[in-house]
This record gives C-alpha cells, structure tokens and sequence, in this order.
C-alpha cells in the first residue's frame, strides 16, 4: 500500500474536521474509501460526492476512480463546489 495525504478544501475540510490527513492506498477509488471510513458520516459522503478532485495537481475529471493510482506521496486534493459572487 501507497501512503498518500488527502488534502480538504472549503465545505470538505469542514465535514471532515481536519485539512489533510494521511490514508494507506494503491488507487484513488481505496484512498477515498479509506477517508469515508475515517470519517462515516452521511455529510461527508455528500460533499465528497459533490466534489472536484485532483491527483498530483492533475484534475481526474471523468476517470474512473479505481483506474487513477496512486503512490507514495500522491497528493489527492478535495475541491468542493465553490459558492460566490
């Protein structure tokens, strides 16, 4: 397993209660999975869902999660939707 640091943005820090943390994966798909564990909440899930991701400064996009690998020292970045004006 890759050790890899998730890092929360805006609404996603806020449901997960901590800026990054530090989860054990080979894909972006068991890196996301191993953070709904950490944190089992139905918001989370919610706003993980509803949310932009990138691995290493690259948007994933439309890939499929169990596809995008990850190694050690990925940095997957959680971007919520972002409201204003």
């Amino acid at each position: 397993m890759a050790k890899c640091t998730i890092r929360y943005w805006a609404s996603a820090k806020e449901a997960a209660g901590t800026a990054e943390e530090t989860v054990d994966a080979h894909t972006l798909a068991a890196a996301l999975e191993a953070a709904c564990h950490l944190h089992p909440d139905d918001r989370f899930r919610r706003v993980l869902g509803a949310s932009s991701l990138l691995v290493d400064e690259r948007p994933v996009g439309r890939r499929a999660h169990g596809e995008v690998a990850v190694a050690d020292g990925t940095v997957i970045e959680v971007l919520p939707p972002f409201a204003g004006g």
